[in-house]
């Protein structure tokens, strides 16, 4: 392959390679859907879960469309028609990933529990290949939306007018991550303590006793969240880093050098090879849940790494200059191998902070053998302590891509992390099939060695939901460097100025610092006031079905599950509005006071976010996983004093790891996206 090709072919290539991910989604999906969806009341508890799953997204996306469309008002007058178009195509697009992504999960999951009926291999590849849907569309959708964009609006007017639109396509897939985060987050961590606090604690019910009448809402939570919301989630993650990718490379190199322009297109397309490869070790390669997991990820990386070789050296034959610097080729490669060794390395670390194999989790559930508050205390710790080696291997990228290739180092370091989401979030998305597919199991009374069976699956998943948050969190640093590096080479084009100086004695920097620093604790407080809120009212509705209706509790009487589905759908769409608009307010708020001080916001924001996110998320997975251990029969088992002390860091973690700490991801973006995107209103 030919350099001129790749020069004039590269962009078109990658999205042919984006359409095969489609293909190979949509053979997923007959796959999954042709699997026995079992007997007549697992397809009556299934239903009620798509049901309820179909209902939420419905009157969600209503909610938001509204409110979308304020914005889009405001980006057309902002920045123009293109960009306004833009943001529809990121708004859409996002929403569609996460849609049918859950559609299919909440349909995977009952034929996993049938599955589960032969063997623990059989219910792995279905939840697993559920769950491949959602991360293949990720990031074809995603590649997908950016290129042609690009190409359309760059056909019809130039190369910097594409740029410049492709910032309002990266605030619409933003703005709609974070209603999609927030939103289901509190929906499945609403439902999730509510059933937890009065079923397990005040009645000593199991996990999806069909007896509680919040079971159904919250496996519907768990499809929601952790499928609808992550999908939209790094959906926005990828296309923004792809955009950022292109705007620093179209910023800092001189103009009509268009191989920085296609190098990140080719990069996102030949990860999708390495994810199907990845897919397919896990469905061929008879393994257990975890070793076959994790060397699927590493089958992707290894490709990866191979084809991103043969592609930088075929688009840069000679050094580039970027910024007044000479990158050499060899820089490029070295870039995207450091952002598919952060990968792992944050995979490694959030999987020890979160895993039931390792130190810090048998920590937690030692702790619950002498209370409550210990409980509370060691998991709080836990999460501070797993702030340390993710922030250094990110602060050590860092330093090393810019020393080796500047900012658009970076950027390609990000582009390379987030090349492997086709893989990663098919591992997010295994884990509510599989907790749902436990939940079906128990309801429908099927024997217990499958619920044995989807149990194990079960936990495996856990651990993969909190390395796939601990995976998204940190490329949203990495991320959030590029973007701020992006807002000060726009002001420098658009103000003309040689430099932008960010003077930590100008006062106005330490302004936006210190308010930039407070959003995310005040954004992740409204996130857990929603749940605890909304948890309340789902305490307070099982209370009473079960005082009106006695027989609930002996299988007399059945349970009004809709009840609690309409309580946590109402609370969700109602209390996600205000913490999804902070980071508009906070930035338009600031900008008032010079572009200093909105630099200064966006270093504060994203410092502290970063952290605030690790240290949720993995708190969170560490308490879970804790409650798990226990009820393995350690530390005195299920109905034991460190039980019950377990199930209350569980319930106080649910909120950390699943609302408002990967919340934080998004709302980071966010913020630094409207910077970009407010230039040209606030400074002239």
């Amino acid at each position: 392959m030919n350099l001129s090709f790749l020069l004039t072919q590269g962009i078109p290539t990658s999205l042919a390679l984006a359409v095969v991910g489609l293909a190979f989604a949509i053979l997923l999906i007959r796959n999954v859907m042709g699997a026995s969806a079992g007997n007549e009341k697992m397809a009556e508890i299934g239903g009620a879960i798509q049901q309820g799953a179909k209902a939420y997204l419905n009157r969600q996306i209503r909610a938001v469309s509204l409110i979308a469309v304020v914005i889009f008002v405001a980006v057309y007058f902002i920045r123009g028609g293109l960009a306004s178009a833009g943001f529809v195509v990121g708004a859409v697009c996002s929403l569609v990933a996460g849609y049918i992504g859950m559609m299919v999960a909440v349909r995977a999951n009952v034929r996993t529990a049938w599955a589960a009926r032969i063997g623990a291999h059989p219910a792995l590849k279905i939840a697993f290949n559920g769950g491949a849907v959602t991360g293949l569309l990720v990031v074809a959708l995603g590649l997908l939306s950016v290129g042609l964009f690009f190409l359309v609006v760059e056909k019809m007017y130039s190369t910097k007018a594409s740029i410049d639109a492709l910032i309002g396509l990266a605030l619409g897939s933003s703005l709609i991550s974070v209603f999609a985060r927030l939103g289901g987050g509190i929906y499945t961590k609403a439902a999730d303590v509510g059933a937890d606090l009065v079923g397990k604690i005040e009645q000593n019910l199991n996990e999806d006793d069909p007896r509680n009448p919040a079971t159904i809402a919250d496996n519907v939570g768990d499809n929601v969240g952790d499928c609808a919301g992550m999908a939209a989630d790094v959906f926005e993650t990828y296309a923004v880093s792809l955009i950022g990718a292109l705007f620093v490379g179209h910023l800092t190199a001189p103009e009509g050098n268009h191989a920085v322009l296609v190098y990140p297109f080719v990069l996102c397309g030949l990860s999708i090879i390495a994810s199907l490869l990845g897919i397919g070790w896990v469905n061929f390669v008879k393994q257990k849940a975890t070793p076959a997991l994790v060397g699927g990820v590493a089958v992707s990386g290894i490709v990866a790494a191979i084809l991103f070789k043969f592609a930088t050296s075929a688009i840069f034959t000679a050094p580039v200059t970027m910024a007044g610097i000479a990158v050499t080729p060899s820089a490029l490669f070295y870039c995207t191998l450091i952002g598919l060794a952060l990968t792992f390395a944050v995979v490694w670390i959030t999987n020890y902070f979160t895993s039931t194999a390792h130190n810090p989790v048998r920590r937690i559930a030692k702790a619950s053998e002498t209370g409550h508050a210990t409980n509370i205390i060691a998991g709080i710790s836990v999460g501070h302590h797993a702030t340390l080696l993710p922030v250094l291997c990110i602060a050590a990228s860092i330093w090393t891509c810019w020393d080796l290739a500047g900012l658009y180092g970076i950027a390609i370091a990000v582009v390379s992390m987030l090349s492997l989401s086709g893989i990663i979030i098919s591992l997010d998305a295994f884990g509510p099939i599989t907790d749902n597919a436990g939940g079906i199991a128990v309801m429908s009374g099927l024997p217990e060695d499958v619920r044995k069976i989807t149990d194990e699956l079960d936990a495996v998943g856990n651990t993969m939901k909190a390395v796939t948050k601990g995976y998204a969190i940190a490329s949203a640093g990495l991320a959030a460097m590029v973007l701020f590096g992006s807002y000060v080479e726009e002001l420098k084009s658009f103000l003309k100025l040689d430099e932008v100086v960010f003077d930590l004695m100008n006062p106005k920097v330490i302004i936006g610092m210190f308010i930039g620093g407070l959003l995310p604790y005040l954004f992740t407080a409204f996130g857990m006031d929603a749940v605890g809120s909304a948890a309340g009212a789902v305490v307070l509705e099982v209370r009473r079905q079960i005082a009106l209706k006695p027989g609930i509790l002996n299988g007399t009487e059945k349970p009004e599950y809709g009840q609690c589905v309409d309580i946590v759908t109402k609370a969700a769409l109602q209390q996600m509005i205000v913490p999804a608009l902070l980071p508009i307010v906070f930035v338009v708020g600031v900008a008032f006071l010079g572009k200093e001080a909105l630099g200064g916001l966006l270093i504060g924001t994203i410092v502290t976010g970063l952290f605030v996110g690790i240290a949720m998320t993995s708190a969170g997975g560490a308490w879970d996983n804790a409650k798990k251990y226990v009820e393995e029969g350690n530390h005195g088992g299920k109905g034991s004093f460190a039980h019950a002390a377990a199930v209350t860091g569980d319930t106080v973690g649910d909120p950390y790891k699943d609302t408002s700490g990967p919340a934080v991801n998004p709302m980071i973006k966010v913020v630094n996206v409207l910077a970009i995107l407010v230039i040209p209103l606030f400074f002239k």
